[in-house]
């Protein structure tokens, strides 16, 4: 597994593991299920794993913590997590010292540790970012030594680029995809320009592209895939990348044509997504220990081609372009 760096936090893989699905939103999963995800995952090479306080109300962080405890008293294994959406309301008032101060004595608890490695600000709306006692409040948390460093996870490129003009970012993490383009014209060259590491969620368009979704495909009651497609419960970029459901299996049909045959749709997005420099890791969730094994394989994979490259942005700009470039 290559490694790349993620700002002051230091070396980490460059496929890492999303906790999401562990959690919560995506089905029922059972423990013993999420535990051998978690396990598959640190047994691939992967060392950095990203979850947050809300998935499952902590049941992730405390799978997360349980599973990977020795890994994490040795210091083997970069575990980051995200506070911020446990505010009702969620306003920006509540970004305060004293809320993600409680915030992440809980996330200390639920994952066993003393010092988290990294606290990220879980999409907060867009006035934190021109709020500076907030990251104000992020650096008494460092100073008090509960928490390594702190970053930002964002919905909107532009909420990204207000992020890394406090010196104290470490990271932003953001959706970049092949459907979701816009990051690579308008931010990943500022973020590396500032030292700040880049995380990318959501990179399969919450299995868009797997190529394993039909149009008859059903998902249970508790998955957002079924409950958050225009945004009902939070962002709908969150949900297949922000692609309308049938225009984002149209765009798999058009990009399936151009996947190379040493690459599944799965692989060659991961890898199109590697193959940005300013990225530092990408954190595909899966509960299913082949594909776990499938996604860390890709750090391995020779870069796409150009004509490939050429491909993946021809069939975005036909089929995916109109529906989210504007949006994030």
């Amino acid at each position: 597994m290559d490694t790349r760096t993620l700002g002051s936090v230091g070396s980490v893989s460059e496929v890492g593991y999303g906790a999401w699905q562990i959690g919560g939103d995506w089905g029922d999963v059972s423990e013993s299920t999420a535990v051998a995800a978690v396990e598959a995952a640190h047994d691939a090479g992967v060392d950095f794993f990203d979850t947050a306080d809300v998935y499952g109300d902590g049941r992730s962080e405390q799978i997360v913590g349980d599973t990977l405890a020795d890994a994490i008293r040795a210091d083997e294994v970069t575990v980051a997590t995200k506070a911020g959406r446990r505010l009702d309301p969620h306003e920006p008032y509540g970004y305060n010292e004293e809320q993600l101060r409680r915030f992440v004595n809980r996330s200390r608890e639920n994952l066993g540790m003393e010092t988290l490695d990294l606290l990220q600000l879980h999409c907060p709306p867009t006035d934190v970012y021109y709020q500076p006692s907030t990251f104000e409040a992020l650096d008494e948390l460092v100073d008090d030594g509960l928490i390594d460093a702190y970053g930002v996870s964002v919905e909107r490129v532009e909420e990204g680029r207000k992020a890394i003009e406090y010196p104290g970012v470490e990271s932003v993490q953001i959706i970049f995809n092949p459907f979701r383009q816009r990051p690579a014209e308008y931010f990943l060259d500022a973020a590396a320009d500032a030292g700040v590491g880049v995380i990318v969620r959501v990179p399969l368009a919450s299995g868009l592209l797997t190529g394993t979704i039909s149009r008859e495909t059903e998902f249970p009651d508790s998955d957002h895939r079924n409950y958050n497609r225009d945004g009902e419960a939070f962002d709908r970029g969150e949900t297949f990348a922000g692609v309308p459901f049938e225009a984002g299996l149209d765009a798999v049909d058009a990009l399936s044509e151009h996947v190379p045959t040493e690459h599944t749709l799965a692989s060659l997005s991961l890898r199109w997504i590697l193959d940005h420099d300013a990225v530092t890791t990408v954190i595909p969730g899966s509960t299913t220990p082949d594909h776990i094994r499938a996604n860390a394989a890709v750090s391995d994979a020779e870069p796409l081609s150009e004509s490939t490259h050429d491909a993946v942005r021809e069939v975005y700009d036909e089929h995916v372009r109109d529906h989210v470039h504007h949006r994030w």
